[in-house]
């Protein structure tokens, strides 16, 4: 399958995808900051397996581009090969190579030769496993058996001691089967445990992607009827919105009435934002703030003390579905005129915070 994905994004914003994605953090959560879906974000990863490509540098032993100038200024000055490969203190095989690939004696270019040159080293190497076939199938096999990777490795050092060639990582394994471009073990990807189409970070916590991770979760069908018709002021929608660096904004608007509170939080562990929406939830007297509907993010796994400490009953949205905080999500939009995708969100006080909020309050009276 080949995915495509037709945003731009800077190489900046590519390595900040990157980062988080190694970080631990979900496709979800790398998407909200950009404002994607989280298939446009399995999209830039898909084909690399999830897998951070190395950045790209040139080997030690090729022609760099100064050199190719002192190779077009020298063939200008009518020398020879041989005088020309004396220059650069180089093999005279090695200019006569590179003239022959960039168009000969009377036609190179410095600047083309060396943008060739790259863009021939961006081909695709074979691995280990795609150049020795019995290697190869010694480890589909044991795929097929549902062995891991690690155990794979650890089974082939200890049959082939003394043989190198019949011995691979366990890292070589999971890029042949993830990496697209190398296409050797596709067929047994299926095999592994956990089925996943792209690898996960090692820092991602295992509850992020597992099914039912926050415990006692009550959903928000069994919210009370007075709360869907926006009928009784009192009950609130909630989320936080992204930033670069870890930053995260809290964001709270109560449904009858639109009203808005933001709440600066230090970082997106439940421990910290349960702190933040306590600390929040103090500024409002008891019959305004009845109950919060939340997104399912990990970040209110602790809900059940938070409903200790203020009273406030929790409602989680079902999977997938931000329409059922309409007026949250609506808000998180308006917002980022305030906050842009990307910024560092951890430079604002909560005064500037409170401003924000007064700002959207005022404008929606």
């Amino acid at each position: 399958m080949v995915y495509r994905t037709w945003i731009k994004y800077t190489v900046v914003q590519m390595a900040d995808i990157w980062d988080r994605w190694q970080g631990g953090e979900s496709l979800n959560s790398i998407g909200r900051l950009f404002d994607r879906h989280s298939s446009s974000i399995f999209g830039l990863l898909a084909p690399t397996g999830g897998i951070r490509p190395p950045p790209r540098q040139r080997s030690r032993l090729a022609l760099t581009l100064a050199e190719r100038e002192e190779i077009s200024r020298g063939i200008a000055c009518g020398l020879s090969l041989r005088a020309v490969a004396a220059q650069q203190g180089r093999s005279p095989s090695t200019i006569s190579r590179e003239l022959r690939r960039n168009g000969g004696y009377d036609n190179y270019r410095a600047t083309q030769a060396d943008q060739r040159a790259w863009d021939r080293a961006h081909r695709s190497k074979r691995c280990k496993l795609a150049c020795n076939r019995s290697l190869c199938q010694a480890v589909a096999t044991k795929l097929r058996l549902q062995w891991s990777p690690q155990q794979i490795a650890g089974w082939l050092k200890r049959e082939y001691p003394e043989d190198e060639s019949h011995q691979v990582s366990h890292e070589t394994i999971y890029k042949s089967l993830f990496i697209q471009a190398r296409g050797v073990l596709k067929k047994e990807l299926q095999q592994l445990r956990t089925r996943r189409a792209i690898r996960r970070s090692k820092h991602a916590s295992l509850k992020e992607y597992g099914p039912g991770q926050i415990l006692n979760m009550v959903s928000i069908r069994e919210r009370p009827a007075s709360v869907e018709d926006r009928a009784v002021p009192g009950h609130w929608e909630g989320d936080l919105i992204a930033g670069s660096n870890n930053s995260y904004i809290a964001t709270l608007v109560e449904r009858h009435t639109r009203y808005v509170m933001l709440a600066k939080v230090k970082n997106k562990d439940t421990e910290s934002v349960v702190s933040a929406l306590i600390k929040q939830s103090k500024k409002l007297p008891d019959e305004l703030y009845k109950s919060l509907t939340w997104d399912r993010g990990k970040e209110l796994a602790d809900h059940q003390r938070f409903t200790l400490a203020t009273d406030i009953k929790v409602y989680f949205c079902d999977p997938s579905s931000p329409w059922q905080r309409g007026s949250n999500e609506n808000t998180n939009g308006l917002l980022r005129q305030y906050f842009p995708k990307g910024s560092d969100l951890s430079v604002h006080s909560q005064a500037k915070l409170n401003a924000v909020a007064r700002r959207l309050n005022e404008s929606s009276a």
